[in-house]
């Protein structure tokens, strides 16, 4: 047996200026500098709480040089990157590269969560473990799906990181935490504070942004759409649109325009080999807190902000009293429930919270909240696993509507509508829809925007919908 790693947390909040701890502004351009030294950095990730008052919006969790890496693409599952002291604990690459990468991260976290022990434990959300994105490509893993595009994207279906060092800053106590093994937390510390930032070029777009679909060409796939629902094929199908435009210079400059102007708690930077994710995403897809309870926070249903206080407020409460988002929001929260109750104990399936608003720089959300509590022979993987790609950014029936999606949708998802999760050693896990998010690689910046069609839905309005919820993005970008 393989020696067991200690790791611990140790608090270094004397290290943050005395600002940064009395001042939430100054917290946060901390946190932002202290990454910018790793941002270039292959699997360097921030899972970036940047809301400043979200109720989800907590912790800054920050990565850097994983122990190994797990990654899938269309040729199967990869493991990578492994360091010698692993050898004994990881299955043979070989012989994993046919087995689903969730089935492959479920394996070898019961592998390592023996040999890794926390000598003092706090209540603190990542306590090592897999963190990145879960593409939602990676679906074709999970589901027998049609394969009508081509994969023409270089960066993996999905790519996990196995850390066991990391830097946590709660918001809301300015503490500074730091997780490693013993005797590493001053040098780990010191890696990420006294690096110098290296000169990076400026960012700046090369090329304006071009959809993948003509006006005439959504108006006939919505059509198409409307068909399928008519036919009884579902009662919901998620149809989005892709934005591709040319780049120059660092992409790490364009995410901190991005997460400045969207103000969003589920927002993440992730710097793979192939390129780079940059996420502002709103939405939570599934979390399991240390007691085991699980929840889901869909967003169905959106409405534009308006710069005239009355004239939001007006949109606002029309979203709010909307049937027809009403009942898409149902169908998805139904959806969950089925998909919670997989992994969830019998009886524990519950809708907290229906239909609530949350409001953000771009946008107005209808939002619901569904919790239950994680069976005991289930893991927070077994329940991603069981519910993935999310419900609110597919539709319902959930494979009926994917297979819809990759007939009408001209090139594949990528990381759009996956998740970027983590999941710790300890159980707790947390992730994102990937939702306002953007993929950079050669040179090419990819971003997506769609929503939820039903029998009622109308064309101008959807399509609408689908610019509103980049006007944050697109535009921004343009201008930095």
């Amino acid at each position: 047996m393989p020696k067991r790693l200690q790791l611990s947390w140790q608090e270094f909040s004397s290290r943050l200026p005395d600002r940064a701890r009395s001042e939430s502004l100054e917290l946060d351009l901390w946190v932002s500098h202290c990454f910018a030294k790793h941002q270039h950095e292959n699997y360097s990730l921030w899972l970036d709480s940047a809301a400043a008052a979200h109720s989800d919006s907590r912790y800054h969790i920050l990565l850097k040089a994983p122990e190994f890496v797990l990654s899938a693409d269309s040729h199967g599952t990869h493991l990578t990157q492994a360091r010698q002291r692993w050898s004994e604990l990881l299955p043979e690459p070989s012989s994993i590269e046919q087995t689903s990468m969730l089935e492959a991260a479920s394996q070898i976290m019961r592998q390592c969560q023996p040999n890794i022990v926390i000598s003092n434990p706090q209540e603190l959300p990542f306590s090592g473990g897999f963190a990145g994105i879960l593409g939602y490509d990676l679906g074709r893993q999970l589901e027998t799906l049609p394969a009508d595009n081509l994969a023409e994207y270089q960066i993996p279906d999905a790519c996990l990181g196995f850390y066991t060092e990391a830097l946590m800053i709660d918001k809301h106590t300015a503490q500074l935490w730091v997780l490693a093994a013993e005797g590493r937390h001053s040098d780990l510390i010191e890696s990420w504070l006294s690096n110098s930032t290296r000169h990076t070029e400026p960012f700046r777009l090369t090329s304006n942004w071009q959809s993948n679909m003509t006006r005439s060409y959504y108006q006939r796939c919505f059509q198409q759409v409307r068909n399928y629902l008519l036919a009884g094929d579902c009662y919901q199908i998620n149809l989005a649109q892709r934005f591709r435009a040319q780049y120059q210079g660092n992409e790490w400059h364009a995410y901190q325009q991005l997460r400045t102007v969207n103000d969003a708690p589920f927002s993440a930077f992730m710097r793979l080999p192939e390129g780079c994710i940059l996420s502002v995403s709103p939405e939570r897809f599934l979390a399991v807190d240390s007691s085991g309870q699980v929840q889901t926070k869909p967003i169905k249903g959106t409405r534009p902000r308006a710069s005239d206080t009355e004239q939001d407020a007006a949109q606002r409460e029309q979203l709010q009293a909307s049937e027809k988002d009403r009942a898409e929001n149902l169908m998805i929260v139904d959806l969950l429930r089925n998909d919670l109750s997989r992994s969830c104990q019998p009886g524990t399936i519950d809708v907290p919270q229906l239909f609530a608003i949350e409001s953000f720089p771009a946008v107005h959300h209808l939002v619901s909240t569904v919790i239950g509590q994680l069976n005991p022979d289930k893991t927070a993987i077994d329940l991603v696993r069981a519910a993935f790609p999310g419900g609110s950014i597919t539709g319902a029936p959930k494979i009926r509507a994917m297979e819809i999606i990759e007939e009408l949708e001209p090139n594949r998802r990528s990381v759009y509508c996956g998740s970027m999760a983590y999941f710790s050693i300890d159980g707790n896990c947390d992730s994102s829809i990937t939702i306002r998010t953007v993929l950079a690689e050669r040179q090419h910046l990819y971003c997506w925007a769609g929503g939820g069609l039903v029998i009622d839905s109308e064309e101008p309005a959807e399509y609408q919908e689908t610019l509103d919820k980049v006007a944050r993005i697109l535009p921004v970008l343009e201008s930095v």
